[in-house]
């Protein structure tokens, strides 16, 4: 008799947990917490621990705990135009971070790619370096760097390009932000990036050229085509964190850079105003998760 587990996958039970291990971990860590914030969304602020009312009393009276929750706080997020103008500044900064990040790390994604055999290896370590340092205190490093009173004016001052009195005004400022960004993120763009490329033929270009094509159209002919699904990666690896970024504009921002991490930091530690917070962070994952799983859908009808 054939030995018909390899074709029929419902005659072997470990295949099954094999495929059911991702899914329970995306249920307990991201699923669960994701419906306990949203619940806490449909709440009501009360001075009481926990800081939201109703709470869950058992499943003898769902019927009442569910009557109790309402859309109150997802009203009041159209009312006031504080959190609107927080997404919308978020999604700039993001998204002019992202550029900046693509700008940067494409050169040197390429030029590792197209290096040597020999040193690639050290290329690729000298990029995942920072990671081996504590991000809180790389980011605390440009506070000193960027600082009126730093090491930048330091340097700009001992080379002749600012007089003694004069002073880099770029700490708590947008700029200090892109600057903190960029630093924080590269090597997220980088790596995918120079996967992709890593693999290209190099053949392809070998050919443009005895055919007569210049360098730079064979770039965009060949390589940065056969390089968009690092360049898709490495955006959105990217983008989405920088979204909901708040370490970096809490340090090296000032009052005018708002941002939503900074908002809902507000909004649960400050005012202890859960409900609201939890609110503002379901808005924000469906602004993130819907493009996403649209261009997704999208590759797979173009695949």
């Amino acid at each position: 008799m054939a030995d018909t587990t390899a074709d029929n996958p419902h005659a072997n039970p470990a295949r099954w947990l094999v495929v059911a291990v991702p899914y329970l971990w995306l249920l307990l860590f991201f699923v669960a917490p994701f419906l306990i914030i949203f619940k806490i969304s449909l709440s009501d602020t009360a001075i009481a621990m926990p800081p939201y009312t109703p709470v869950f009393g058992g499943w003898g009276a769902i019927s009442d705990f569910v009557s109790e929750l309402d859309i109150e706080n997802y009203l009041f997020l159209t009312e006031d135009p504080l959190y609107f103008q927080a997404y919308m500044s978020s999604l700039r900064i993001a998204a002019i971070s992202t550029f900046l990040l693509l700008l940067i790390g494409y050169p040197m994604a390429l030029a590792m790619a197209r290096a040597p055999n020999s040193i690639r290896p050290i290329l690729l370590m000298l990029v995942i370096l920072p990671f081996w340092t504590s991000f809180l205190i790389r980011v605390y490093a440009w506070i000193g760097i960027l600082k009126p009173d730093g090491l930048l004016t330091l340097v700009l001052q001992t080379i002749g390009l600012m007089g003694p009195d004069q002073q880099v005004e770029i700490f708590r400022t947008d700029t200090a932000v892109f600057i903190g960004i960029v630093y924080s993120y590269l090597p997220f763009m980088v790596l995918p990036l120079y996967a992709a490329l890593e693999k290209m033929d190099n053949t392809l270009l070998e050919a443009a050229n005895d055919l007569g094509c210049p360098p730079w159209k064979a770039f965009w002919k060949i390589t940065f085509p056969l390089s968009l699904p690092g360049v898709i990666a490495g955006s959105m690896i990217c983008f989405i964190p920088i979204t909901g970024e708040f370490v970096i504009p809490d340090l090296l921002g000032g009052a005018d850079t708002l941002m939503i991490g900074k908002t809902l930091w507000t909004e649960f530690f400050s005012n202890r105003d859960w409900p609201l917070a939890s609110a503002v962070a379901v808005v924000l994952l469906l602004m993130l998760v819907v493009p996403i799983a649209i261009f997704q859908n999208q590759q797979k009808k173009v695949a």
